[in-house]
């Protein structure tokens, strides 16, 4: 028997080894936040807040961009969120917050101490089930949640 620490040597390949290309479908990795609704959503905004609701949707809660024909689109794992950019604000008929559901409430509540943003956290009505309710640069509420694996 040989020993573990022995090494085998390899004999050099007589032809160079070339890789092809590799023609396989790509898999698309989701964004690692979703929506907590049935459908694409749509929240309004007024005009000059795409910067920083940018940094807020893409940095801090990760979002994806999408081109969007006269709007602003974010693409979470299961919907896209629709950002109507409107000239003047729009009266509200309801203040519903908008549902965000993420891997990982502390690494947000993180992002959102250094990028000194206010929100309130609030303790639900099961164990361990906490909630982050905050808005947005346009003034959308937002609750955010933790997606959490039942054992």
């Amino acid at each position: 028997m040989a020993e573990q620490s022995q090494q085998i040597e390899l004999d050099p390949a007589s032809t160079p080894f070339e890789p092809g290309e590799d023609r396989r479908p790509k898999v698309w990795v989701p964004p690692p936040v979703r929506l907590s609704a049935v459908e694409d959503c749509e929240i309004y905004s007024v005009a000059g807040l795409e910067v920083d609701l940018d940094r807020f949707y893409l940095d801090l809660l990760r979002f994806e961009r999408e081109e969007g024909e006269h709007e602003i689109v974010y693409r979470a794992e299961n919907f896209r969120l629709r950002v109507a950019v409107l000239e003047r604000p729009m009266a509200r008929e309801n203040f519903r917050p908008l549902g965000v559901v993420i891997e990982s409430i502390n690494e947000l509540l993180q992002r959102l101490n250094e990028a000194e943003i206010e929100f309130e956290r609030q303790r639900g009505l099961t164990p361990g089930h906490d909630v982050l309710l905050l808005s947005d640069p346009a003034g959308n509420p937002i609750e955010i949640s933790e997606s959490r694996v039942a054992i």
